[in-house]
C-alpha cells in the first residue's frame, strides 16, 4: 500500500528550473549601498594619493626636462641635459658617497647597538620599563629639535663636547665637531644613532617577545648556551624584524634632510650635504628647479628601486603565504 505522506508529496508540483541553470541573484537596494560605502571611503583616498603623490611627481619629472629659475614660462626644454649635468656633478657624486656610507654605518652599527640594547632590557632587570622609556624616548623629540639641542653639544669652545674631549685627552676634537670635513659625517652619524635607535630597539623588543619561551626552554635542554641559543634560535625567528629595521634605516638614511640642515646646512663646503638638501639647495637657494627636479626624481627612483628589490629578494619569504589569492590569510 503507497504511503499516503510520500504520494502527497509527489503529487505536489515542482518550481520549474531554466534550462540554463539558476538565474543569477539579482543585486538589491543593499548591495548598491554597499559599493557606496566602498566608494565614500575609497574616493577621497584615492583623490589625495592623486594630488599628493602621483600629480607631484609627475610635476618633477616634466620640470627637470626644462632649464627653469621657478618664475615665468617653461619654455627652454633641455631634455636629458639636467640628468647628464647631473652624474658629472662633484657635489652630486659626492651626495651619493655619504648617503651609502651612512647606511654603512647605519645597518653595521646603529641596528646591532640597538639589538644588543634589546637583547639586554627584554632580561629581567629592575627598573627596565624606565630604561626602555629613557631610549626610546630621543624618538618622540623631532629632527629641528634634536638638531638644536646637538647643535648646542657640539658648539665650538663652550659646548659640552668640547669640555668632554679636552677632560679625556681628546684636544684635537674640540671645535672641530661640524666645522672639520672629516669629523662632520662622523659627528651627524652619532646624533642619528641618538635619535633612531630607540625606535628600532622597540622594534627589536617586541619580535624578542614575540619568541615562545618553550623553544628557548627546548635548546636549554638540548644542551644549547647562551650563544648557542641566540644564534641559532633567537636571531632566526627574529629575522623578520631584522629586515623591516635594516629596510626602514635605509629609506631614512637616502632621504635624510631635516637633521642636517639645521645643524650644517650641508658644509663645511659641502661635506655633509646629503641628496635631499641639495636638491632644496638648488630649488630654493640658486632657483634652478630644473636641475632640482631632476635630483628630486633620482632620488625618487633610488628610493623605488631599492624598495622593489628588497621587497622581491629579502621580503619575499616573510610576505609569502602573508595574502592568498583568495583575499584571506
Amino acid at each position: 500500500m503507497p504511503d499516503p505522506v510520500s504520494t502527497l508529496t509527489e503529487s505536489r508540483p515542482r518550481p520549474a528550473v531554466p534550462a540554463g541553470g539558476p538565474a543569477p541573484a539579482r543585486q538589491g537596494p543593499r548591495g548598491l549601498r554597499s559599493w557606496a560605502s566602498v566608494a565614500w571611503f575609497l574616493v577621497p583616498a584615492l583623490v589625495l594619493f592623486l594630488v599628493f603623490v602621483l600629480a607631484p611627481i609627475g610635476v618633477a619629472v616634466y620640470t627637470g626636462l626644462f632649464k627653469w629659475g621657478g618664475a615665468g614660462p617653461m619654455d627652454e626644454f633641455v631634455g636629458l641635459e639636467n640628468y647628464t649635468r647631473l652624474f658629472h656633478d662633484r657635489v652630486f657624486l659626492g651626495d651619493l658617497e655619504r648617503g651609502l656610507y651612512l647606511i654603512v654605518l647605519s645597518v653595521t652599527v646603529q641596528l646591532p647597538f640597538a639589538l644588543f640594547t634589546a637583547v639586554l632590557l627584554n632580561q629581567r632587570l629592575r627598573g627596565r620599563a624606565f630604561y626602555r622609556m629613557l631610549f626610546f624616548a630621543p624618538y618622540v623629540l623631532s629632527e629641528v629639535v634634536t638638531a638644536v639641542l646637538f647643535t648646542m653639544v657640539f658648539l665650538p669652545g663652550t659646548g659640552m663636547a668640547d669640555h668632554l674631549a679636552g677632560a679625556l685627552g681628546l684636544e684635537g676634537l674640540r671645535g672641530k665637531w661640524l666645522a672639520d670635513p672629516s669629523t662632520v659625517v662622523p659627528t651627524l652619524f652619532v646624533v642619528m644613532t641618538w635619535k633612531y635607535f630607540g625606535f628600532h630597539m622597540m622594534l627589536f623588543l617586541a619580535g624578542l617577545q614575540s619568541i615562545p619561551d618553550e623553544v628557548l626552554e627546548a635548546a636549554s635542554i638540548d644542551g644549547a648556551g647562551v650563544w648557542q641559543r641566540f644564534r641559532h634560535v633567537t636571531l632566526p625567528l627574529l629575522g623578520p624584524t631584522i629586515r623591516i629595521s635594516v629596510f626602514l634605516s635605509v629609506i631614512g638614511a637616502i632621504q635624510l634632510f631635516d637633521l642636517v640642515w639645521v645643524m650644517t646646512a650641508g658644509g663645511p663646503n659641502h661635506s655633509s650635504e646629503t641628496m635631499a638638501i641639495s636638491m632644496f639647495q638648488f630649488g630654493f637657494k640658486r632657483y634652478q628647479v630644473g636641475y632640482a627636479g631632476a635630483i628630486s626624481v633620482v632620488l625618487f627612483m633610488i628610493s623605488v628601486v631599492f624598495s622593489l628589490f628588497y621587497q622581491r629578494y629579502v621580503l619575499r619569504r616573510d610576505l609569502s603565504g602573508a595574502i592568498t589569492p583568495g583575499g584571506g590569510r
